[in-house]
Parts: C-alpha cells; sequence; structure tokens
C-alpha cells in the first residue's frame, strides 16, 4: 500500500516508524528538517520537506497514486486541509488527526465526509474512553472488547501467590478443562512471549488473555486478583483528555477535577454538570490531603507532562488508591511506570496508531487496539469465503510463529480458539500479533475478491 503521513507530531513519528516496517511504501512529509533527518536514520522511508496543504508538495508525494493519507500535525486544521486537498488530488482515503471537540460533532463529520475526508481521529476522545471502560474493570490494567463484550482482551498481572504461577499453559489447561479463557501472550523483564504449551507461568508476568464474560471472574481468581468497586474518582489534569473523562464519567461516579489554571478552572467549572472542579497543583501534599485523597478509590493523571502524571500516581498509592492511571506519552517510561506499581497507562500515540492501523491492511478488519505494554496488536477479522484461514484446522493452518488465534465469534456467540477448531466464513477471529507477523496474519484472512 502507498501511504502518505504528514505531519511533525509525535503521532506522526509513530505511525511512521510503525508501517514502514510493514511492507508499505510510506511517504512522510513535514515541514522540519531535522525532524526527518532523525526519521531517517531510524527507518527505511521516503521523506519530503514542506509544507502538506502545498499543492505543489503533495504532487511531489505523487498523491494521485496514494491508497491512503495520515494527516497528524499537532493542528488539527492543517489536518483537515491536507486531508480536503489530498483528496480532491486523487488520494483513495484521507485519515485526519483532530483534538477539537467542535470538529467531532456528527452534523461536523457529516460535513466533512460530504467533502472527502473519510475518517476523524481523536487521540484524546480515544484515550478518555479508554479510561472509562478501564473504571467499569477495575482490577484489568488494560481491556479491550470485541462485538459487544463477547470476547475481551484483559491484562493481568500475575500477583505473588496466584495459582497459576510455576505452571504451564498445558497444566493449566488440563487442570481446569472448562476455561474460558486463552493466553496470547506473556511480557516478562522487557520480553514478549507468544506462549506456547510448555511455557511456565512466573510471578510478576504481565499476561495478555483473551476471556468470555463468564470467564473474567476465574481469570482473574487465578490470576491473584479480585475486582472492587469504584465510588469516589480524582482527576487530575483538564485538559482534552481528562475533562472529556470527566463528562463521561460524572453521571456514575463522583468526581473530582484538579485543574493549576485558574481560567481553565474556570470554563470546566461551567461546563461540567457534576464534577467538582479544583484549582490548584495536585503535586501539593496539603492540597490532596485536605481534598481526602485516602478517600478515593481510583485516580487518573491526565497533564500535558508525563512525569507529573506518574508522580501523582505514586503518590496516590502512598495514600492507599486502589485504581491508577497514567497518561504517559513518553514510550520509554512505560516499562519503567509498570515495575514501580502503577495500574494502568494510556499513551495517546498508541491509541491512535490503534484506530488507524485498520485501514492499512487487505484483509477485512472489524476493529484493532495497539496494545500499550508490549509492541503488538491485537485484530478482530472477519474471516472471509476463500480465505486461507478457513481451509484448515487452527492447528494445521501455517500461521505466523509471532501470532496466535486467541478467539472466535460465530452467531453472535464468543468462543474459545482451541487447536481442532476451524474456522468458518463470517467468524470474526481475534488475532495478537507482533509487529513481524502482521503481512502474514493479513495475507491469511484474506480471500481471493481482495487481493491486491
Amino acid at each position: 500500500m502507498n501511504i502518505l503521513i504528514a505531519g511533525d507530531s509525535q503521532v506522526a513519528l509513530h505511525l511512521a516508524e510503525l508501517l514502514s516496517g510493514e511492507n508499505h511504501d510510506v511517504t512522510l512529509v513535514a515541514p522540519s528538517k531535522e525532524f526527518l533527518k532523525f526519521i531517517e536514520s531510524h527507518s527505511d522511508l521516503l521523506t519530503i520537506v514542506g509544507d502538506s496543504t502545498s499543492i505543489p508538495v503533495l504532487k511531489q508525494a505523487d498523491i494521485r497514486r496514494t491508497d491512503l493519507v495520515i494527516s497528524a500535525h499537532n493542528d488539527g486544521r492543517l489536518n483537515l486541509l491536507t486531508a480536503l486537498l489530498a483528496k480532491r488530488l486523487g488520494a483513495k482515503k484521507c485519515i485526519a488527526k483532530v483534538s477539537e471537540p467542535e470538529a467531532l460533532t456528527k452534523e461536523c463529520k457529516r460535513h466533512y465526509n460530504d467533502l472527502g475526508i473519510d475518517y476523524l481521529v481523536s487521540p484524546e476522545l480515544i484515550a478518555a474512553k479508554e479510561v472509562a471502560n478501564l473504571l467499569t474493570n477495575t482490577a484489568a490494567a488494560e481491556i479491550f472488547d470485541f462485538s459487544d463484550h463477547k470476547l475481551s482482551l484483559m491484562l493481568v498481572k500475575l500477583e505473588k501467590g496466584a495459582p497459576v504461577i510455576g505452571k504451564t499453559l498445558r497444566e493449566v489447561a488440563k487442570e481446569y478443562e472448562q476455561l474460558n479463557f486463552r493466553a496470547v501472550s506473556i511480557h516478562r523483564r522487557a520480553r514478549t512471549i507468544i506462549p506456547r504449551g510448555e511455557d511456565v507461568f512466573q510471578e510478576n508476568d504481565l499476561a495478555y488473555v483473551v476471556t468470555k464474560p463468564k470467564g473474567i471472574d476465574h481469570l482473574l481468581e487465578l490470576s491473584g486478583k479480585k475486582r472492587f468497586d469504584i465510588n469516589n474518582v480524582m482527576i487530575v489534569g483538564g485538559g482534552a483528555v481528562g475533562s472529556q473523562a470527566a463528562a463521561a464519567l460524572e453521571k456514575d461516579f463522583s468526581i473530582k477535577l484538579f485543574d493549576k489554571d485558574p481560567e481553565r478552572a474556570n470554563e470546566l467549572s461551567d461546563k461540567l454538570r457534576s464534577t467538582l472542579v479544583i484549582n490548584g497543583d495536585a503535586r501539593d501534599i496539603n492540597l490532596l490531603e485536605s481534598e481526602s485523597i485516602s478517600s478515593m478509590d481510583a485516580i487518573i493523571a491526565a497533564t500535558n507532562n508525563s512525569e507529573t502524571n506518574i508522580l501523582v500516581c505514586l503518590l496516590a498509592k502512598r495514600y492507599g488508591v486502589k485504581k491508577t492511571i497514567a497518561l504517559v506519552e513518553n514510550i520509554d517510561f512505560i516499562e519503567i511506570s509498570q515495575s514501580i506499581g502503577i495500574d494502568t497507562l494510556i499513551n495517546k500515540k498508541l491509541a491512535t496508531a490503534s484506530y488507524i492501523i485498520r485501514f492499512t491492511m487487505t484483509a477485512d478488519v472489524v476493529s484493532t487496539k495497539c496494545l500499550t505494554s508490549v509492541d503488538a496488536e491485537v485484530f478482530e477479522f472477519l474471516a472471509k469465503e476463500g480465505s486461507p484461514v478457513t481451509k484448515k484446522p487452527i492447528r494445521k493452518l501455517n500461521f505466523p510463529r509471532e501470532a496466535i488465534i486467541g478467539g472466535v465469534i460465530r452467531q453472535n456467540e464468543g468462543l474459545i480458539a482451541q487447536g481442532d477448531m476451524q474456522i468458518q466464513p463470517d467468524d470474526k477471529v481475534v488475532v495478537f500479533a507482533l509487529p513481524d507477523a502482521f503481512d502474514g496474519v493479513d495475507k491469511l484472512f484474506k480471500s481471493k475478491k481482495n487481493k491486491s
């Protein structure tokens, strides 16, 4: 696929590095020579210095032959204009990154669609939705649902004393014959393992597990986790993520939101209906104590500073807060943050990639999730008549070693994948894959009709 990425944001950088390694022809257009030099030294793609809203620059990028344009400047207006021009000049599909809430109303989306922009993506809105989902599934560090909760992907940390520690996957399956879940990845000491029968669970492993709804409680029991109720929530940072999270949560929880900017605090106080907005710096321990931090069930640290978010979550843990969620934009901090006890990390770059990567696949992808804790993706594919994945039972498929099938949704019922299961046309199939396996998995789900 010929892909044009426009912009010099961190989202553009992440997408360029991700997609250039997946057998795509990627061109990156950005105004900064220094930014492009950095990209060229880390990946194999074509770069063009210039303004993506310039028609000559777009023509230089051979826009008429471009299958997908992703405009990911920090300024949403530039992205909208880039996408509009690219579509008019012949690009097949255009995606614009926007942060401004007014651009995401149904009316605005309809007008942008009419003008030729195929999709709008808001990293902040995606992150806020992830926060809301995590507060309804309190024991999971990360969670993603497929086909209206028929199957879920959950990340759980194996606590000391968990019943599965020291056992192989085969032993666990034999001991618990009616398992309603399947481990698809183990992350251990900065290494990601696609688990096989002889792999042994260890204390502090981060395990990604595909589960049916009725398997969640059993899964949590075996991992040493327990569900707990959340009533009181503190949000630190009234930016786009914090404010949208508050708006989504305030109907169901008692919310306190901190923002140290007086003007922003006043603005949010007018917009949010039942959230208590406090003008103050949440790094101030005295302020936290005066606002009863010890009575909080969850803290969401969503300022624009990753270090501040990590610090606030660590302080919250000292006061006994059960659930801590930190917005961490520096990917290098993710491994460290997990090791020091922060429950959940959210990264807007990865959240945005989750939305966009489905449009780079030739097979039919229903949904995707770019995972925070590991350099991997989970896909929900729609199996088509004639595709290779429907020809043999799972155990006989030439499936990439860096990928694994976790479950199948068939006739509106979630099923955990087993070796003798044969995938049928119209099944929705949940696949966990490391980047090296993306292309191989895509080919297995590609039918004769959508071969390119």
